[in-house]
């Protein structure tokens, strides 16, 4: 049997491509997503970007994703009876009462994500997708837990389905309950060649390698997993979940055809975001030494420097002024040039990451700002696409498999309720055809006059 550790690294050569350009795009964007050290050393400095276009175009995008998948106000899914399932198996009549008590379940579920710590880790997990292109999230019993990509390994069938994760976390002997480990004694030699100069005494001090083995057991359907920690299983660490309602949510941006890990939105667009990263670099340093202001004063002048450094504002002092002169950089046109271009690759990345840029103007009206935000909201339709299929079906199996097995939610019916995703791709969906709808209404209203709309229109079934 394999161990986890042997595992995790066979299969972290495949994942070193994607995990470069991931760290890349965290440098220039959010630099703590995806550090550079993967020893958990966390009082590192950190780089810092000489723009802040990236993180602000990564944040404004979370959110918009955020609020999309999981609206704070309205349920992201809806439980409906099957059509071929009414007349034949259920009354019509039953439909609507089946309705209101599916509504009152969809509340009980969206109460108990919204009491949860649900919505900061997916929010965290977002960012990672933006950033890095991959994220898993682990559903546990204490709540959500993220991975960044620098944390997990993952291996795919052919069709792009996962079978098989290998995570790997430093945590403390402590938590863990091991034995304290033996500190080498004083004037040992260590690894590294030099003396150690440590007690031998026992220490808790010191983190453990833990490795999480998930693996899909075809024969059984079932995702089985287990930990590892300095090669040994660790006690009651094994568990098991249905194939169709696994925790382990292996989530990417975008997928291409071959490929075990995602590629995110920021790698889409570094090229813009490297350019600008060191047209802002020289901006900035430019700038700061043509402020400094230096006077340089002829050898041959009776002008002292100090006597020139010494005088107040408004002295009077011996002097020719062709004897003084001020350093000037000289550079205003090529600073021009520079921070035009600046502004133009600023501008194309707010765009890609759909950041709001209102027409400044007097005439600017709310129906500018609008369709502005519509228009915005119909380009991420590519984006939810695969998160919905990676993470809203698979969050929402698992929500209700575990909300029904503790009781807080009775049992649906098998083969006659089908939980209905109606975010994401879905909803952008039904606000076109609310706009369609009410822009049909307002035309033939202004058109033809409220009596033809009367006439025309059965206002009942409009309301439905």
């Amino acid at each position: 049997m394999y161990k986890a550790r042997l595992r995790y690294s066979e299969l972290q050569g495949g994942r070193s491509q994607f995990l470069d350009v991931a760290r890349e795009c965290s440098r220039l964007t959010l630099p703590y997503l995806i550090k550079d050290d993967d020893s958990g050393e966390t009082h590192k400095n950190l780089p810092t970007p000489w723009q802040s276009v990236g993180a602000k175009s990564v944040v404004n995008l979370t959110s918009k994703l955020m609020l999309a998948l999981l609206p704070p106000q309205t349920t992201f899914f809806k439980l409906q009876v099957r059509d071929d399932k009414i007349g034949t198996e259920i009354d019509v009549k039953m439909k609507s009462e089946m309705e209101r008590s599916f509504s009152k379940m969809e509340r009980m579920v969206m109460d108990s994500i919204n009491s949860s710590n649900d919505r900061v880790v997916v929010h965290q997990a977002i960012k990672h997708l933006i950033v890095g292109g991959n994220s898993l999230i682990f559903m546990g019993k204490d709540g959500l837990k993220n991975y960044p990509l620098n944390r997990y390994v993952v291996d795919r069938d052919g069709n792009g389905n996962v079978i098989e994760i290998v995570t790997k976390e430093l945590i403390s002997r402590r938590v863990l309950g091991l034995p304290p480990a033996e500190d080498k004694k004083p004037n040992e030699v260590s690894a590294g060649g030099g003396l150690n100069g440590r007690t031998g005494k026992n220490t808790f001090d010191d983190d453990v390698e833990v490795y999480t083995h998930v693996k899909l057991d075809k024969k059984g359907g079932r995702w089985t997993w287990y930990q590892e920690a300095e090669d040994k299983r660790l006690s009651d660490s094994q568990s098991t979940a249905p194939k169709n309602a696994s925790p382990w949510l292996v989530l990417r941006f975008n997928t291409f055809d071959g490929e075990a890990y995602g590629r995110g939105r920021v790698e889409e667009f570094l090229g813009d975001l490297k350019s600008l990263e060191a047209l802002s670099q020289a901006l900035i340093e430019g700038s700061a030494a043509a402020a400094k202001v230096v006077f340089l004063v002829s050898p041959s002048s009776t002008t002292k420097p100090q006597t020139l450094a010494q005088a107040g504002n408004g002295a009077i002092i011996q002097g020719r002024p062709d004897d003084v002169q001020v350093v000037q950089v000289g550079k205003t046109a090529d600073f021009k040039t520079a921070y035009e271009m600046a502004n133009v690759l600023g501008q194309r990345i707010s765009d890609a990451f759909m950041v709001l840029n209102i027409r400044q103007s007097e005439r600017t009206t709310a129906e500018e700002v609008r369709l502005t935000q519509l228009e915005l909201e119909q380009q991420l339709g590519g984006m939810f696409s695969l998160l919905t299929d990676e993470f809203l079906k698979p969050y929402l199996d698992r929500t209700l498999m575990v909300l029904q097995r503790s009781g807080q939610l009775p049992k649906l019916p098998k083969g006659i309720v089908r939980p209905q995703i109606v975010a994401g791709v879905n909803a952008l969906g039904r606000g076109q055809d609310r706009e369609s709808l009410i822009s049909f209404i307002t035309t033939i209203a202004q058109t033809m006059g409220p009596e033809a709309l009367m006439q025309f229109v059965n206002t009942e079934e409009y309301i439905k």
